[in-house]
């Protein structure tokens, strides 16, 4: 059952500024199997957005998720520069020091990834 798990990318986010939130996933009952994936997209007017998309696709998988938190990511690629700041009025401030070291793993060429606990 563990394996659900382990081919969900941890990551998938946009380029640009976004809004994003960390998900902690698992399957029914094995709640020591979880897993953190950090989703972030541009159309999301809210975190709750995201979360609706989701959330239904990793049940169809048998998994429990939980949006833990929330925050906002500035990607740019041509500079490999990822900064996560702020946090979700619906769901609180994410561990971004938990979502950098996600995107660090993601992204190994990228130098410059970066959070604060600042704005909004």
């Amino acid at each position: 059952m563990a394996e659900k798990c382990d081919h969900l990318p941890d990551v998938d986010i946009d380029i640009g500024r976004f809004k994003y939130i960390l998900i902690r996933a698992h399957p029914h009952g094995q709640q020591e199997a979880s897993k953190y994936l950090v989703r972030g997209y541009q159309w999301a007017a809210f975190h709750g957005d995201i979360y609706d998309e989701v959330s239904p696709e990793l049940s169809k998988l048998g998994l429990v998720c939980e949006c833990v938190g929330g925050g906002r990511i500035i990607h740019v690629p041509e500079q490999k520069k990822i900064h996560v700041f702020g946090y979700s009025q619906g769901y609180g401030r994410a561990d971004h020091a938990k979502t950098c070291d996600l995107l660090k793993t993601k992204f190994p060429a990228y130098k410059d990834i970066t959070w604060s606990d600042e704005g909004y």
